[in-house]
């Protein structure tokens, strides 16, 4: 079993989730998604619509930046929400890694990883070069409407960029943030897990 925990950034439908379900099978760990938010509602007793208005979408959707929340019209109790809900994310991600190591979608878990549970992790981005690709993905797995599903995706992509600049300093798809870059319509989802997977083990090579 690796020693190191793994989080994926990914684009909207360049098949992010599929890549950590393939890692998951290899590696025998656990990898979380949407649901790290029931689990985190369930630990700190948070309603999930709450925590999902707050989440990647959310926040990212609605909250463009950190000043609106401070001081914006919505009175104290609807502006901490957000930070309540990182909070119970936060702390439930740093219990889970405390007992091993684990596979994280997105959600600013590498900032999590490194700033507050600091443990070992390889970091990866996917995205994929064909925009076909993903309208493929997004219709098949998601079910979004063809007529308005190119929008649909850059809309996801903005709000998962704007989530990370609202509860981090690094900026969302910038390779400098990341140990791999990978193209899953150059690579395929397989190729993308065994490059990853080879990170992995190089490092652990090396420790």
């Amino acid at each position: 079993m690796s020693k190191q925990s793994i989080v994926i950034d990914r684009e909207y439908g360049s098949g992010g989730r599929e890549v950590a379900r393939i890692l998951s099978e290899k590696l025998g760990i656990e990898f979380y998604d949407g649901d790290l938010l029931i689990m985190a509602g369930r630990e700190y007793g948070i309603n999930l619509g709450t925590l999902r208005e707050y989440d990647e979408k959310g926040v990212g959707g609605v909250l463009q930046d950190l000043n609106m929340v401070r001081g914006g019209p919505y009175g104290a109790s609807v502006n901490e929400a957000p930070f309540q809900v990182y909070s119970a994310q936060s702390r439930l991600v740093q219990q889970l890694v405390a007992k091993g190591p684990r596979i994280f979608l997105g959600r600013c878990t590498a900032h999590i990883l490194k700033t507050e549970a600091h443990v070992p992790f390889v970091h990866a981005f996917i995205y994929a070069s064909n925009m076909q690709d993903r309208i493929d993905r997004a219709r098949s797995v998601d079910g979004v409407d063809a007529n308005r599903i190119e929008a649909y995706i850059r809309r996801r992509d903005a709000q998962r960029k704007n989530y990370n600049r609202f509860f981090t300093d690094k900026t969302w798809g910038d390779p400098a943030n990341y140990d791999l870059m990978l193209n899953t319509s150059a690579l395929g989802y397989e190729a993308a897990a065994e490059a990853i997977l080879a990170v992995v083990r190089a490092r652990e090579g090396e420790a």
